[in-house]
């Protein structure tokens, strides 16, 4: 039976929370979140943190057993961008890009 978690709008870029949910993917939940305990990412402790909110929605149902529990899907996409402005020489302006990710999780029983 499937459990799924999500989070919405991560002030950190897919890109980097990619490489990090990259080592995670069809791990055993156990450990995945040790892996993330010692990966020295922004991103590793909001993952982490994921992991065990979808660990506990499990732990609601009742109906299975959380040592079977396994990172079926894992997937990173783009969120909106916010657009800041930096003051540069000579009155222009550059534009700053800060991205935000919307991070999908699905658990499975083995």
């Amino acid at each position: 039976m499937e459990v799924k978690a999500f989070l919405n709008f991560a002030r950190i870029a897919p890109r980097k929370v990619r490489l990090v949910a990259d080592l995670v993917r069809g791990k055993d939940v156990n450990e995945a979140i040790q892996i993330l305990t010692f990966v020295n990412k922004k991103s590793a402790p909001v993952l982490r943190k994921l992991i065990k909110s979808a660990v506990a929605n499990a732990d609601q149902k009742k109906t299975i057993d959380l040592d079977t529990l396994y990172v079926k899907h894992i997937s990173v996409d783009q969120g909106p961008t916010l657009k800041r402005y930096l003051p540069r020489a000579m009155g222009r302006a550059s534009e700053i890009r800060k991205k935000t990710s919307h991070i999908n999780l699905v658990l499975d029983e083995r």
